[in-house]
């Protein structure tokens, strides 16, 4: 039986997830992940980067807190047991082309804005900040993927579960914890 978004969430959080290193399968959180370079299996280079650098810009601190580590484990599993927000908002499977061909429209719409022809993670930060505004109302001219208002919407919510969808999380917000029913660990600490 695969386990639903909500009581993975309850009993765990984002938590540990299952990587492969060395071709063993080890137990880590995204930011461990993040920290001990494991290498990305679904996406490529160019979209962790950008992906990463999105994120920061949508709530910062996320690419440090494993984002693109824990998008990518997911789009490795099978839709029934992916935990990405897109997989609750009705949206139809597979997700990893909603993924790619957001990030590939943000990289040709930087790209098409920058005098020195920057993709988003290299443009200068203030670029991406205004990238990034437009996304949350519109499409850019010359976008060529999802909606951007949701796509910029799925990031953010898959950058807040990552950050803050952890008793320690919660907590770096100085709000109590105060969950119906109390996780068995604090994520693997």
């Amino acid at each position: 039986m695969s386990q639903t978004r909500r009581t993975f969430l309850r009993n765990s959080g984002i938590g540990l997830l299952t990587f492969y290193v060395g071709g063993c399968e080890v137990e880590m959180t995204p930011r461990d992940a993040r920290e001990r370079e494991i290498p990305h299996r679904i996406l490529t280079d160019v979209e962790v980067r950008t992906l990463d650098a999105l994120g920061d810009i949508l709530l910062p601190g996320s690419a440090a807190a494993g984002l693109s580590h824990f998008i990518d484990h997911q789009l490795g599993r099978a839709v029934r047991d992916q935990l990405l927000m897109i997989r609750y908002l009705g949206a139809p499977p597979p997700f990893l082309p909603f993924y790619r061909d957001g990030l590939a429209a943000l990289n040709f719409v930087a790209l098409a804005r920058s005098e020195k022809h920057r993709r988003y993670a290299d443009a200068e930060p203030g670029e991406q900040m205004r990238i990034a505004a437009q996304i949350a109302q519109r499409n850019p001219d010359g976008w060529k993927g999802p909606p951007a208002p949701f796509f910029y919407f799925v990031l953010r919510m898959d950058a807040i579960d990552v950050v803050y969808g952890t008793k320690a999380g919660i907590e770096s917000l100085g709000i109590p914890y105060m969950a119906h029913i109390e996780p068995p660990s604090r994520w693997g600490e």
